[in-house]
């Protein structure tokens, strides 16, 4: 009957602690649309484009070695990294919580009382010395019930947390990717712009020197060669600008992939780059797996919900179990005297939080505040996320006609400024002519290659923005 009495008792934790406070887990309601834009073609039905691994996404070798250094080397990466490895180190914590807590212990005192004190006079009664001596060697241990579920709660919690900070990490380096990808373009761009201002210099020098020789003939005067030479070292001057823009970029970027600044190899053109005809999204559902941080957010969510439970649990009663045994004497020759100097305790107590400043129902209050405004956060990244999806596809769209429509300006400028110079040498046209078509010319195909640059950065942040590059 004894036997059954213990085993009844000692099973009264086991069946309690299948009560776990607190409500599982559900997604806050999220509407999300059919599809993400109606109103352009850049959208194309099928898998997702952020399911492809960046080094199949931007095959051009230079760019991939880039991007591979920049995840290998880049400090915010490593910063992330370094994040999960702690929010590992305190998982491990959390799962070793239902464990005993088990402490050695060794003691060795001597205390001389007063020999006119009871305990003076007692110990010479005794022992007939003027000190006393005690020895101790113990083992403590401490189990905690989980009676109500707060520690498994809190193992769910530090999950959470460690699924939260690889999700992080790879939303730094999605970012990273992007970065990496849209410098090099712009690097790109640069060059074709440089190519493009020396090109023009050179026509301009031809213009000032053809002026020149009409001023020494007496057919103009010397204001148009000050304009020419003002034209022409307006074009020179971009020369420079342009190289300084490409030092700062290649800094940038060697910068992105974790390397003091250096010179960026580089061995194709802008030229080289098109934006594929159809860029397949998936559907807005998609994001919600795929785009890492949107998947934080979610797991922010789940880590406020599962301290709520922890917090309600803290507030019912707990069971703790606590046992120590060594052995223990007053002299040291009977220290290791076994079985004499064993001793042993077993205690349980169960304790229920009464009064305690109102600070458990605070942190109940709190817990549930936290996870109202982890809810808040998840929604708006979502939005955000098809925010982003659908800008980059009006982009891409509105940036295509751009580009067709600012090549047919510079095909019919560079037709103008053949008529213009042909006229101008059998004095049909006069030298502003002349000059107004070559800038026109050259600043068309400025912008023309930044509007081609632009259209790589969109499908950049089309293939970001759709949770790519983190694979």
């Amino acid at each position: 009957m004894k036997l059954n009495k213990y085993i009844y008792v000692l099973s009264i934790p086991l069946v309690l602690s299948a009560c776990k406070t607190g409500k599982d887990y559900i997604r806050p309601q999220t509407v999300l649309p059919e599809q993400f834009n109606t109103r352009t073609a850049a959208a194309a039905a099928g898998p997702s484009i952020a399911k492809i691994a960046y080094k199949d996404f931007f095959t051009e070798p230079a760019l991939k070695q880039l991007i591979d250094s920049a995840v290998l080397r880049n400090f915010d990466l490593a910063f992330a990294i370094k994040n999960i490895e702690s929010a590992k180190q305190s998982l491990k914590m959390a799962n070793a919580a239902l464990l005993p807590e088990l402490n050695l212990q060794v003691n060795a005192a001597s205390n001389r009382s007063s020999d006119n004190s009871l305990n003076g006079m007692s110990a010479a009664m005794f022992t007939g010395a003027k000190h006393i001596e005690d020895y101790n060697a113990n083992l403590g241990l401490s189990w905690e019930a989980d009676i109500w579920g707060k520690i498994g709660r809190q193992k769910e919690a530090a999950l959470a947390t460690y699924l939260q900070t690889e999700a992080a990490a790879r939303t730094v380096k999605t970012q990273v990717v992007a970065n990496v990808a849209q410098g090099f373009f712009n690097l790109l761009m640069l060059d074709a712009q440089l190519e493009i201002a020396k090109h023009n210099v050179q026509l301009n020098d031809s213009t000032l020197i053809v002026i020149r020789l009409q001023k020494e003939s007496g057919q103009v005067n010397s204001l148009a060669v000050q304009q020419a030479e003002a034209q022409q070292l307006s074009a020179a001057l971009l020369v420079p600008q342009l190289e300084q823009l490409i030092a700062i970029q290649e800094n940038a970027l060697s910068t992105l992939a974790g390397t003091f600044p250096s010179k960026i190899e580089r061995k194709v053109s802008l030229s080289a780059f098109s934006v594929a005809e159809h860029l397949t999204t998936g559907i807005p559902a998609d994001i919600l797996s795929i785009r890492p941080d949107v998947k934080a957010a979610e797991l922010t969510v789940m880590a406020a919900n599962v301290r709520i439970g922890a917090a309600q649990a803290s507030m019912y009663p707990s069971l703790k179990i606590t046992a120590s045994g060594g052995i223990n004497t007053f002299t040291a020759s009977n220290w290791f005297n076994i079985p004499g100097s064993l001793f042993g305790t077993v205690a349980g107590g169960l304790t229920q939080p009464i009064f305690q400043r109102r600070q458990l129902k605070t942190q109940l209050e709190l817990a549930k505040i936290e996870k109202d405004k982890s809810v808040i956060e998840f929604k708006r990244s979502v939005i955000n996320a098809v925010t982003e999806v659908t800008d980059a596809l009006v982009k891409l769209d509105k940036l295509k006609k751009q580009r067709e429509l600012q090549d047919l300006r510079v095909q019919t400028l560079k037709q103008a400024i053949k008529n213009a110079d042909m006229l101008f040498k059998n004095g049909m046209a006069n030298y502003l002519e002349v000059i107004t078509a070559q800038s026109n010319v050259l600043q068309s195909e400025l912008n023309l290659m930044d509007i081609e640059r632009q259209q790589l950065s969109a499908m950049v942040d089309l293939y970001r923005s759709l949770g790519g590059g983190w694979n």
